[in-house]
């Protein structure tokens, strides 16, 4: 009897959907967003019958949005399916993001019949050739029997080395071929043996003899200064950072993403006196954050031009791209961890007293009371600040685990940077390396999933809240603990910035280009599908939604309504704008 169910067993016949679905939990895969369609519907209900949560969405662009980030905070490739054709186009928004923010993701789309390609069949597209400029590895399974390779390279490659996006394209032909079981099986652990290997083949450290010349700089340096950014926190590098600061009283300068790894309120922050300390510093540490326009390609006249960098970077390539005075190979908590042991040997460490340090310190203690005198006056209607004293002052009373900050919109991201306070890794979400926009419920969704014991709180703009808006219905779908505040001043960057002299033209008494329907009612959106809204205006009536929203832990949308003129044209890019 036995020998006959085995003889079953291994003749039991499986389509590539299921075989998809198996090569996906093979390789530890639990969750998976997206919007289904021909031809992957059937792939995404075996994938949740096979254990893998699938989180639906509106929008393939909001769904690549939440699996960037799902990447991002756990360390394993998000995952986004789509449709053939237009269902990959849009998902190249998130594989884009991913792919500039080096988080791990994969884009899988299904794709027309291979022997109608060039006959113009529904939704027929090279999805290849479109996926190429954002991908580190484009695959395409061209039989069933490749399914279980091309998963496993493709997840691989997206956490390899530097994370990435990359691209997997699933015929519809393939995904109706049928194999046994058996052979399926035999398929999946071959590619898992592979992977394996792969796995531990490509682990980089850097040479001890660049850790001791690093050591020295920074030891011999008179103003160093320790500047890290999301490849930190995405290695997972906080304790190891926390040692080499406290350790060596180095000042240290988070990017927008890195903030959190140490608190904000860490006595040795410098963000308060970034001017000073990127400007004055002379030897800087940077681990896990690129020389990009974020850190003014650590050029003068925000850099000195004397400073030495030491780059930190887990690709070769980008710092043969960045030349640093000294580049260190590897990934950042293992890389910190040599530097530590070095320092351990022979320690070093500034001290309070150190002039530096006194510079530092007084420059983000004058920064810091003229901010806190704008933040303690009530300014109604609102301006941005003291909305934004309120959220910070809730999120803190939140304690620990503390709430995930998902933040987008020009004047308003700019202005929660410096407000709002972060404590704990991995807790603040913006719009990135790419500057993106629309990221914001996406990236909500995505860290209500990934940090199910966390609260999450969005602080929006109106503009970049309307590009994923219709997304809070999911959030009430699968009742998601998310919290969307949108500052609603009425347009891009608020009302009509135009000077008298712009306005012209036969189409000169249509609304400006910057400019939305004033007073739109936000929070009615999430109640049309049985969410909680606010309306708010005041002080208490904004205390009172944050105390209420935040104690229920349930979808909700406050609508925060902001003087239409209290925010700066482009935020703080005005220059190139």
């Amino acid at each position: 009897m036995a020998e006959s169910n085995s003889q079953t067993t291994s003749q039991t016949l499986i389509d590539g959907n299921t075989l998809a679905a198996k090569s996906l939990v093979a390789y530890g895969i639990t969750h998976m967003f997206g919007v289904v369609g021909i031809p992957v519907t059937s792939f995404a209900n075996r994938a949740v019958a096979a254990g893998i949560r699938f989180v639906a969405f509106h929008n393939e662009q909001s769904a690549g949005y939440a699996a960037s980030a799902y990447g991002y905070l756990t360390g394993r490739p998000g995952i986004l399916l789509t449709v053939s054709g237009p269902g990959c186009v849009h998902g190249l928004a998130g594989l884009s993001n991913a792919m500039i923010n080096t988080w791990p993701m994969v884009l899988i789309s299904g794709s027309c019949d291979q022997n109608d390609v060039g006959r113009g069949d529904f939704q027929e597209l090279n999805q290849i050739e479109a996926a190429k400029p954002f991908s580190k590895h484009l695959g395409k399974a061209k039989d069933i029997k490749e399914i279980p390779k091309c998963f496993f390279e493709a997840l691989d490659s997206a956490v390899l080395g530097r994370p990435g996006g990359c691209y997997l394209d699933l015929p519809t032909d393939v995904l109706h071929q049928t194999i046994s079981e058996s052979e399926a099986d035999s398929l999946i652990k071959s590619a898992a043996d592979v992977s394996e290997i792969e796995k531990g083949a490509k682990k980089i450290t850097t040479a001890s003899l660049e850790v001791e010349r690093a050591v020295d700089l920074l030891r011999n340096a008179e103003r160093p200064l320790i500047v890290f950014g999301k490849g930190a926190a995405y290695a997972r590098a906080e304790n190891e950072l926390k040692r080499l600061v406290e350790s060596t009283g180095i000042p240290f300068l988070p990017t927008p993403m890195g903030k959190g790894l140490l608190p904000d309120t860490h006595e040795l922050a410098a963000s308060a006196a970034r001017s000073l300390a990127i400007g004055k510093c002379d030897v800087a540490l940077v681990v896990g954050a690129r020389l990009n326009w974020l850190l003014h390609f650590g050029e003068p006249p925000k850099w000195s031009k004397d400073v030495k960098f030491i780059l930190v970077d887990v690709s070769e390539e980008e710092i043969e791209l960045r030349k640093p005075h000294l580049g260190l190979v590897g990934d950042a908590k293992k890389v910190l961890e040599l530097v530590n042991k070095e320092i351990k040997e022979d320690p070093f460490c500034l001290g309070k007293n150190h002039p530096w340090l006194e510079a530092i310190s007084k420059k983000a203690r004058d920064n810091v009371s003229r901010m806190e005198a704008q933040l303690a006056k009530d300014v109604v209607p609102f301006n941005f600040l003291t909305p934004m004293r309120i959220i910070r002052n809730a999120i803190l009373e939140v304690g620990s685990p503390a709430p995930v900050l998902v933040s987008e919109g020009a004047n308003t991201m700019d202005v929660g940077r410096a407000v709002l306070v972060q404590t704990e890794p991995r807790t603040r979400l913006d719009a990135g390396t790419w500057g993106t926009m629309g990221v914001g419920l996406g990236y909500c969704i995505a860290a209500a999933v990934a940090e199910p014991h966390r609260l999450v709180v969005a602080v929006e703009g109106d503009s970049g809240f309307g590009f994923s808006a219709m997304e809070v219905e999911t959030l009430v779908r699968y009742q998601l603990p998310v919290v969307v505040i949108v500052f609603n001043n009425g347009g891009v960057y608020g009302g009509d910035r135009r000077n008298p002299e712009e306005i012209t033209g036969p189409f000169k008494d249509d609304p400006a280009p910057t400019s939305f329907v004033p007073g739109a009612a936000y929070h009615v959106l999430i109640e049309a599908f049985g969410g909680k809204g606010y309306l708010v205006g005041t002080p208490d009536e904004l205390k009172s939604a944050l105390s209420e929203s935040f104690t229920a832990r349930k979808p909700a949308v406050i609508n925060v309504t902001i003087d239409p003129y209290a925010g700066a044209e482009s935020g703080r890019m005005q220059h190139k704008n």
